[in-house]
């Protein structure tokens, strides 16, 4: 089998160091001093700063895999599982401490946002800054760079030094000219989070246009799922540094969401502020105002999204959007009924989002809920918390739902009327 990237044993470790201080008796440094004194004062130096503890931390272990030609791999798994650092070996940014890595073509990586742009050069400069890093030549680049411009939409600001540009800018830019330049092979990780819900449809189709037409291979880390498995023939599970599923994407999806998070009912974050608004808990509630996330198909439920502004934002959206098992973005919905952008100052606010019975069909769902300026920038998102539909038919009952075919299951209302 001819693959075009092969990963044998591959291994990667950290010494942590912990700078600790030490607490050192008088009778202990007396005793010990006049036994050995050089050796007494060097180790007791290194305790009292903190530089004697050393810790070894695997970021990944025992790692193998192939990825044949025009493969899209789905690479997932929780925050600090070890996705990003497979792939900064893979595009040869971190040395393996162990193992090999075999890679066969040209590659080009889009890893964090701004990756290989200078801030001083406008989007028309790092273009060409970046087409020739990928080794491009200034006519090929030239060829491509209206493609370029008009996929980002940025038009507008190609002549504006990239240290203006906002976070979705940078990813749009970025993308675009990675897409265009033919690679390879193309790494990808979570940067597609940072654009909106348009940018993000757009560049999924681009994916697969060049998966599927140009025969190019693709390694996808996301925490969206429902890009995942639509993407994604194959998906690699990691967690804790190990592989620990590999197989068809609907499979491992299913284990990393509910066998591993289970019905998980109230998620909680860790507050940064250094960003504008923060998520810090998210909850579903059923009808007995109590946290589940096994929903009956027959009672409406609620979601509650507390947040937590630290600068003032204007023109921002708060909006959940659902994804079922196996398929793209079912629909998404704004928290407010009038649609219309709002303003926050600094404090700490809930939203809540009411869902209505026999919406869903039985099965599982997941959904994301997003904070920010539509098109402009997302302040923070939250991504895959479960939500499983239950059947609760009634057998004597005259509708039975849950039955149905698709994955809404709303009840219209059908008037019929005799004509003869």
């Amino acid at each position: 089998m001819d693959y075009v990237i092969e990963v044998k044993n591959l291994g990667k470790k950290y010494n942590i160091k912990h700078h600790s201080g030490g607490y050192v008796t008088l009778r202990e440094i007396i005793t010990n001093a006049l036994k050995n004194p050089l050796r007494f004062l060097k180790k007791k130096t290194k305790e009292i700063i903190g530089i004697d503890t050393k810790e070894e931390f695997w970021a990944l272990r025992e790692f193998n895999f192939n990825v044949e030609k025009g493969e899209v791999i789905g690479i997932i798994g929780p925050n600090g599982a070890g996705k990003s650092t497979l792939l900064k070996i893979l595009t040869g940014i971190t040395p393996p401490t162990e193992g090999e890595v075999r890679i066969k073509g040209k590659v080009a990586s889009l890893l964090e946002v701004g990756t290989g742009f200078h801030p001083e050069l406008t989007g028309r400069e790092n273009i060409f800054l970046n087409g020739a890093i990928l080794g491009m030549t200034r006519k090929e680049i030239s060829q491509k760079f209206n493609q370029i411009v008009e996929f980002s939409g940025i038009e507008k600001f190609i002549d504006t030094p990239v240290k203006h540009y906002s976070s979705g800018m940078h990813v749009r830019l970025a993308f675009s000219v990675a897409a265009h330049m033919e690679p390879d092979i193309l790494l990808i990780d979570e940067v597609l989070a940072v654009g909106d819900a348009e940018f993000q449809e757009k560049c999924l189709g681009k994916m697969e246009e060049v998966t599927k037409g140009a025969g190019r291979t693709i390694l996808f880390v996301s925490h969206n799922m429902g890009v995942i498995q639509n993407l994604c023939t194959k998906t690699i599970l990691i967690e804790k540094g190990k592989i620990t599923a590999m197989g068809e994407t609907g499979e491992v999806v299913h284990q990393y969401l509910y066998k591993n998070q289970g019905s998980i009912a109230v998620s909680e974050y860790k507050i940064d502020i250094s960003k504008e608004v923060q998520i810090s808990k998210i909850s579903v509630i059923g009808k007995t105002d109590i946290p589940q996330s096994r929903i009956p198909i027959s009672d409406s439920f609620f979601i509650k999204v507390e947040f937590e502004v630290f600068r003032p934002v204007k023109n921002t959206s708060i909006s959940v959007l659902f994804y079922s098992q196996g398929e793209r973005l079912l629909f998404s919905s704004d928290f407010d009924k009038t649609l219309k952008l709002k303003d926050y100052e600094p404090g700490k606010y809930v939203s809540t989002l009411h869902v209505p019975s026999y919406l869903f069909n039985v099965g599982d769902f997941y959904f994301d809920v997003f904070i920010g300026e539509p098109s402009i920038v997302g302040y923070d998102s939250k991504r895959n918390i479960p939500l499983e539909i239950l059947n609760t038919n009634n057998p004597r009952s005259p509708i039975l739902r849950g039955v149905s075919v698709g994955k809404i299951a709303i009840i219209l209302n059908f008037d019929i009327e005799r004509l003869v």
